[in-house]
């Protein structure tokens, strides 16, 4: 892709997008007047939380899986608000364009972020102002594991997974062609997108395609940036963030990729390149923009059906080179790297004294540097290796789950002009977990899973001292920073019955010392910024996550979900920041012929658990409204429209470190075209 020069004249800056929309729209025109055409099913079926691939019924963690037209209809503009609102995922929300899953009430470095299996390397843990480096608009599927996955997945998936899947490199024969195109125009950020995917074939080679592109303004809200709270607390003017428009908050996006596959009747071996870049402002302060660039090569193969001792191996690689350069006024002032390999190699065991299961060995090679005045963490090297074991053991309808992973991990700092002193640290985190099922009828089942989860510091964590403009804080390392511990235990009981499906889960995640960012109380001298160091607490989280779906009629159907997390310090009997608050929700599906109408409500309560030095949350409630028609031709094309937030509520995520100076869009009208072929 072209890269995106964001001074350029408008008519070269729109022209991406333009491509994307002719191509949207001409597509499924082809599709009609072509012959001889097959169409590949790709169903929602988790391929995350189990290597031995069962369904999401038959899952010990719980596991929520959206794709196809569900994920078109919830897709926002970043990976975090497309999953905001499933029953224990919450986002960051640093305005439209950066915004990263919470998980439990964990962030950062303890949700792991996947694209297809593989970990994606950017920036976005580092800062909360930094953007994952995918767009959803390319995502068919996203499979969001809720709790420990260290096991499989190491200590960066101690608060869960989230796992992104493009099918970029087709893993299934396919003679003929397949694909969609969608567009979307309006919404509080004034969108204008569009993506187009195709995949072609003639039953031994296939080869995929796709383009996107995604155009903004300044996110429309309801009132003042800056809350009412900030204002009174520390002065800060209620319209220096902006008054109806959240200042800075528009950005330019495009990227595409093709892939190509070898398949046949025991697999598959393919390869992927597909480039990203993204040019956004950053709420937090009017001048400055992030214009980011990501270049990914995947390589991904499958051979089953083997004779010996071992039945399938499965092999995934990606190589990233992420970069992504802060401009203050058009100037770029510091520059962020992250380069390295990133891979797996699975193999699935014959059944063995009644046990299935998989062995695999998992590896990671990445180099982060910033470089600039505004560089508050080291270049550094990292290298994470782990062997790991996953066994099932089947009793009738029930099933024993159990494994084990051993790892070590380096993490070494390089010397430079502004971090004088190199500094090495390595780790060897293990992880265990034990689980079951019990089925008790044919409509009622126990799910529970014990795990012991270990994780390395990340980097920052280590090495951070310096200004940290983002989050208004000088932000310290503690290099002496041991392994993070925690032991849980997570509960799930599920009914389901013709139509009708309820789930309930309970957890308890004990840390013995939890790694946080604490607000020392103390001001820096030159930046008179306040001091926040990384240090280990004793901690505790604890919750629950409710979700029901009951078949009122053949029309109707009535939905609710809802979950809650209470985390302290159990050291200093302290509320932990940034921390969800209880949340209750529910919606009326209703489908007659082509039409669709949704109803849905949101209720986030008032948080009032709050750490030292942070505000408190008021309550919202979010209504929104979809109406979607299903056209009466031969090519599966659907038109839709959405409204968001209908009362036009102050809406404050007290997960976000800005929810003081950027609040959620205000109501507004999206609508859009779907087309699958």
């Amino acid at each position: 892709m072209k890269k995106i020069n964001r001074l350029a004249p408008p008519s070269w800056r729109q022209k991406p997008l333009w491509l994307a929309m002719m191509a949207a729209l001409t597509t499924p025109l082809m599709a009609t007047a072509a012959d001889n055409t097959s169409t590949l099913d790709l169903d929602n079926v988790p391929v995350t939380g189990n290597p031995l691939g069962v369904s999401s019924d038959d899952m010990v963690v719980p596991v929520s899986v959206i794709g196809g037209r569900e994920l078109s209809l919830r897709r926002q503009s970043t990976l975090g608000e497309t999953l905001n609102g499933i029953p224990g995922v919450t986002a960051t929300q640093f305005g439209p364009n950066a915004s990263r899953p919470v998980i439990r009430g964990l962030d950062a470095e303890r949700v792991r972020i996947m694209q297809n299996g593989v970990g994606v390397l950017d920036a976005s843990s580092l800062s909360f102002d930094h953007a994952v480096a995918i767009d959803p608009l390319i995502i068919e599927q996203i499979d969001v594991v809720r709790g420990p996955a260290a096991l499989l997945y190491g200590g960066s998936a101690m608060g869960g997974v989230v796992n992104a899947i493009d099918h970029r490199i087709p893993k299934e024969s396919l003679n003929g062609y397949t694909g969609r195109a969608e567009t979307r125009f309006g919404g509080p950020e004034n969108t204008r997108n569009g993506v187009a995917v195709v995949d072609v074939g003639n039953g031994i080679f296939a080869i995929h395609a796709d383009i996107f592109s995604r155009e903004t303004s300044n996110l429309s809200i309801p009132g003042y940036a800056v809350s009412k709270r900030k204002s009174l607390a520390d002065g800060t003017p209620r319209d220096s963030k902006g008054d109806g428009k959240q200042n800075n908050s528009d950005a330019l996006s495009n990227g595409g990729a093709l892939g190509a596959a070898w398949t046949f009747d025991k697999g598959y071996l393919g390869l992927s390149y597909a480039s990203t870049n993204n040019n956004y402002g950053t709420v937090a302060e009017d001048d400055v923009r992030i214009d980011m660039e990501n270049k990914r090569t995947e390589l991904a193969g499958e051979i089953r059906e083997l004779k010996g001792p071992l039945q399938k191996i499965k092999l995934r690689m990606a190589h990233t080179d992420y970069k992504h350069v802060e401009l203050e006024n058009g100037d770029p002032s510091t520059t962020f790297k992250n380069r390295g390999m990133q891979g797996s190699l699975e193999a699935t065991h014959i059944p063995l004294a009644g046990l299935n299961g998989v062995i695999g060995y998992q590896f990671q090679n990445t180099r982060f540097q910033a470089l600039g005045e505004e560089a508050f963490v080291p270049s550094v090297t990292t290298q994470d290796h782990g062997v790991y074991v996953y066994e099932e053991y089947a009793i009738d309808r029930h099933k024993v789950t159990f494994g084990g992973r051993l790892g070590e991990t380096t993490v070494d700092s390089h010397a430079d002009d502004k971090f004088t002193q190199a500094k090495n640290s390595r780790f060897n985190p293990n992880s265990f977990a034990l689980g079951g099922l019990y089925t008790i009828n044919e409509d009622w089942s126990v799910t529970s899973n014990l795990s012991h989860n270990e994780r390395a510091p990340s980097y920052f964590e280590l090495y951070a001292n310096g200004e940290h403009v983002a989050t208004g804080q000088f932000e310290v390392g503690n290099e002496n920073l041991k392994k993070e511990v925690s032991n849980g235990i997570d509960a799930q009981l599920k009914w389901k019955s013709g139509g009708h499906s309820l789930t309930f889960g309970a957890y308890a995640t004990r840390f013995q010392n939890f790694i946080g960012l604490f607000n020392s109380g103390a001001t820096d001298a030159t930046t008179g910024l306040p001091i926040a160091n990384f240090q280990a607490v004793p901690a505790l989280f604890k919750g629950f996550e409710l979700e029901g779906k009951f078949a009122l009629s053949d029309e109707w159907t009535l939905k609710m979900r809802g979950d809650y997390v209470h985390a302290k310090d159990t050291r200093n009997n302290e509320y932990l920041p940034r921390i969800s608050p209880l949340r209750l929700g529910g919606g009326l599906d209703y489908r007659l012929g082509g039409w669709n109408a949704r109803l849905d409500v949101l209720h986030a309560f008032k948080q009032n658990d709050i750490a030292e030095n942070e505000l408190k949350t008021n309550a919202y409630t979010n209504v929104s409204a979809i109406l979607a028609y299903k056209l009466p031709i031969k090519t599966n094309v659907e038109l839709f429209a959405k409204a968001n937030n209908l009362l036009n509520d102050e809406i404050r995520e007290h997960a976000s470190f800005l929810k003081d100076i950027a609040p959620a869009g205000a109501r507004s009208i999206l609508v859009g075209a779907r087309a699958d072929f």
